[in-house]
């Protein structure tokens, strides 16, 4: 289950992204300045009708699949090098910034939002964290659950020591040769693989200079940012038993890079503004350095 966050991040902001596509007046788009009942009333349905569908699919469509047990714990924190913790960390940031955007335009107050709108990705995965413990195939994790912790607290905590996003969790992403080696575990198609192979993914911490340094010339959109991503996983952990995955090189790799801060571009429609807040979730290709237990690589361009 450790994909399903990524797969629910996806949806909301192609949801979004569809419903925001649909409106023809930017005025529409300017949050409200005090409480807007309606917004808000709609905000809360349609967040809480997403959330049970999406529970209810989940288990019926995907749990059924696998056996039912007891509720039971594991401890999966040694697995893909954390890369799929990585992936709840982001998720429940992303989710959670989300549920405290819309509830802004709603008009909601900064403590309600932060309270209600933050926690959404939180309280999302930690509920299908609770289907994975009634799972034979899966089980609760609380790695995951301090992951997801971790997420909605670098959110929280930014806005209320910044009132802002100065620290944006991000996420990129490349084909490698792995998929094809192992495509039950790492995918077959690219969108599968997208969601499945650890090995091409990449989370990025990026940070707005310019929000550090306010007095400065360095133009607002301009972000440095530090990725994290790991190699030559084929499976969770290593088998010793398998020639083919001990002769693969599995490790660590810590990236420097620029980025892009789309909201941060300046325009007078509030509907590409939207637009570019969806797609700042993603990490603008850029030269890279990588550092790894082997040294330094330098990249032209990474993504």
């Amino acid at each position: 289950m450790k994909n399903l966050a990524i797969i629910y991040l996806l949806i909301s902001v192609l949801s979004s992204s569809f419903s925001f596509s649909q409106i023809k007046f930017d005025s529409f788009l300017i949050p409200s300045d005090t409480l807007n009942r309606s917004r808000r009333n709609a905000v809360v349905i349609t967040e809480a009708s997403l959330v049970s569908i999406t529970l209810v699919g989940l288990n019926q469509l995907w749990y059924s699949d696998f056996e039912r047990s007891k509720f039971h714990t594991i401890n999966d924190n040694n697995e893909w090098l954390q890369m799929d913790k990585m992936g709840h960390v982001f998720t429940s940031y992303q989710v959670g910034k989300f549920g405290a955007q819309v509830l802004n335009w709603s008009g909601v107050s900064k403590k309600h939002q932060l309270i209600y709108g933050a926690t959404l990705g939180f309280g999302f995965l930690t509920a299908v964290e609770i289907l994975d413990g009634f799972s034979q195939e899966w089980g609760f994790s609380w790695g995951d659950i301090a992951a997801n912790a971790s997420g909605t607290g670098l959110y929280v905590a930014q806005e209320l020591l910044w009132k802002e996003q100065r620290i944006n969790l991000k996420f990129s992403f490349h084909q490698t040769k792995y998929a094809s080696q192992s495509p039950d575990k790492l995918g077959e198609s690219f969108f599968e693989q997208i969601l499945k192979d650890y090995n091409g993914q990449t989370y990025w911490l990026s940070v707005n200079l310019h929000d550090f340094f306010k007095e400065s010339k360095i133009p607002k959109w301009l972000n440095v940012a530090f990725g994290y991503s790991a190699d030559g996983m084929l499976q969770g952990i290593r088998d010793v038993d398998n020639s083919l995955l001990t002769n693969i090189n599995r490790q660590r790799q810590f990236y420097l890079s620029f980025d892009v801060n789309l909201y941060k571009i300046r325009t007078n429609s509030r509907f590409l503004k939207s637009v570019f807040n969806i797609f700042n979730v993603l990490k603008m290709p850029f030269p890279a350095l990588e550092f790894n237990k082997k040294g330094c690589v330098f990249h032209l361009l990474y993504y």
